[in-house]
């Protein structure tokens, strides 16, 4: 089994301040416990490819591409939210963010991967059609679905975020497109508050309450996700893999433990194999402890290598 990492050092020369959680130190600490572990030597690796802007347009409106062409500054800092900014490097990040995702549908559809993991930055799932949040530029996991769905001609994608804030970027974007199927589990009530009360058929919430353990994470997607993925048979699974429910993450209160991630990930992989010739594109989005988040990348990985 081939198992793709694609990323970029342009990656972490986007900060938004040494204060944030959403920092450069994020994927020295995913790389360094690669190179730990010996999985660099299995991974096969590349260097990710921007997202042109014909790739963007399906998930985001034109006048927002644009606008955040334009605030793209020379110096410092330029808000595009309350906790989002961009720094000169911000706006290459965020398209080699995008970028790698559609390149990894590309690896997978190509059969060159069975697998890949994009461990990027800026993350993307918070960003709407036509608004940066939640420490996000660019829709990744979108811009990747829509690349699946019009380039390469498939009828059927799942995403699937078991990030501990609720997708809300992804859901506006797909919400009443029944080629795409979104699954997602979230601590709620909470930020970005969200999520509770969608009405689209091909979304598919499960709000959890702080304090969720390991236990309840699994009976949850044991009974709601998995029997609708079966449904859908999607063709390809996209994975929203953000790993802020860890019990160790100051960002929420989640206590998932490394193995519980693990086990999500053998769920996914088993269902692309039954109805997705084993095709899926996972990417990163949360994750602010630096140890928890390198180790759940670990664990992430080897259950997509069979490994557990």
């Amino acid at each position: 089994m081939s198992i793709g990492y694609i990323t970029h050092h342009q990656c972490q020369l986007h900060e938004m301040g040494s204060y944030h959680p959403e920092q450069p130190a994020r994927l020295t600490a995913i790389n360094d416990r690669l190179i730990a572990t010996g999985l660099d030597m299995v991974l096969r690796q590349y260097d990710a490819l921007p997202a042109t802007r014909e790739q963007l347009l399906p998930a985001h409106d034109s006048a927002y591409i644009d606008t955040v062409m334009r605030k793209s500054p020379e110096h410092g800092h330029v808000a595009m939210d309350a906790d989002t900014s961009m720094n000169p490097f911000s706006l290459q990040a965020a398209l080699l963010a995008a970028g790698a995702v559609t390149q990894g549908v590309d690896k997978v559809m190509s059969g060159e991967l069975s697998q890949v993991f994009c461990g990027v930055r800026p993350p993307g799932h918070h960003a709407e059609r036509d608004k940066a949040m939640g420490f996000c530029l660019f829709n990744n996991i979108a811009v990747g679905a829509y690349h699946a769905l019009n380039h390469h001609g498939l009828e059927r994608v799942a995403i699937v975020d078991f990030d501990v804030h609720h997708g809300n970027g992804t859901e506006d974007i797909v919400a009443g497109d029944e080629r795409i199927l979104f699954c997602s589990t979230f601590q709620h009530p909470f930020y970005p508050h969200t999520g509770d009360d969608s009405k689209a058929p091909n979304i598919h919430n499960v709000p959890l309450p702080a304090g969720c353990t390991g236990a309840d994470f699994r009976a949850a997607v044991t009974a709601h996700w998995l029997p609708r993925l079966a449904e859908f048979k999607p063709q390809l699974v996209m994975v929203s893999a953000g790993f802020d429910a860890h019990q160790a993450d100051p960002m929420a209160d989640f206590n998932l433990v490394d193995d519980d991630f693990a086990w999500v990930t053998r769920r996914l992989c088993e269902q692309a194999q039954q109805s997705a010739q084993g095709r899926l594109v996972s990417s990163l989005e949360g994750g602010y402890d630096l140890h928890a988040l390198a180790r759940c990348v670990e664990a992430h990985l080897k259950a997509m290598l069979g490994d557990g």
